[in-house]
């Protein structure tokens, strides 16, 4: 084959590919400003006033949910009981502690005990082992 065809061919495909994607990108330049020409900023600024309403009413909702039927509790009642145990707390361990008082090292003389060697019996495994470690050594 002919190089100068060949480059020629590649040539005319570049710009075929460069042409296909500059039509590809004026198409969707032209189906975004058809999509903002539908598109009102003002529906926008509705439509995300009625997510945030519909949330908010949802919160509400799970706040409702989640009070205990038939309890109503006073939360300013319930952290001065939890303030009033835990002084309770403090207040005994303060009393519970203990006091101590120094009492000086008693002084135990020595005694000379004559040099003996501990009896050790080994368990069956140890023997087992130790035999094993002299036989591997050799």
């Amino acid at each position: 084959m002919n190089t100068q065809y060949v480059y020629g061919v590649l040539i005319e495909t570049f710009f075929l590919i460069h042409e296909y994607a500059v039509d590809a990108l004026r198409t969707g330049a032209a189906a975004m400003k058809a999509m903002q020409k539908a598109t009102n900023i003002d529906d926008v600024d509705k439509t995300m006033d009625e997510i945030n309403e519909q949330t908010q009413n949802m919160k509400e909702i799970q706040n409702a949910l989640a009070n205990p039927i038939g309890y109503d509790f006073d939360e300013d009642e319930l952290e001065a009981e939890l303030e009033e145990l835990e002084e309770l707390e403090l207040e005994e361990q303060i009393l519970d502690t203990e006091t101590t008082y120094h009492v000086p090292p008693v002084h135990v003389p020595q005694v000379n005990q004559p040099n003996r060697r501990p009896f050790n019996k080994n368990s069956k495994e140890e023997d087992e082992f130790a035999t094993l470690e002299k036989e591997m050594a050799i």
